[in-house]
């Protein structure tokens, strides 16, 4: 197997009841060729993110689209943290507090 990337998942659908999701979660935990790491989820908006390790984005595709499951982007992803910055983490912010491009 190649190496596993962290990917993630977009998915929009307003229309799809909570407990259809739930149900879809159980089965993704059980999924072999990736492994589904957490999802951040608005139900009054029906707006999913979920984080994913996989080989490829292929792979994603092919176990939603196996299972009817939608999705609007599958992208690649790296994660930082404040912790991750050290230092240079207070320096953003300060240098953010008095930027001239505040908020963009």
């Amino acid at each position: 197997m190649n190496a596993m990337k962290m990917y993630m998942a977009y998915h929009y659908d307003p229309d799809v009841d909570c407990s259809v999701v739930q149900a879809n979660w159980r089965k993704l935990a059980n999924v072999k060729r990736a492994k589904w790491i957490k999802t951040y989820y608005s139900e009054i908006k029906g707006m999913r993110y979920c984080i994913w390790m996989a080989s490829s984005d292929e792979v994603l595709k092919n176990i939603f689209t196996d299972m009817g499951v939608s999705w609007e982007t599958i992208v690649a992803v790296e994660e930082t943290t404040p912790d991750l910055w050290g230092e240079k983490w207070m320096e953003h912010l300060v240098a953010e507090e008095t930027a001239d491009t505040k908020g963009n």
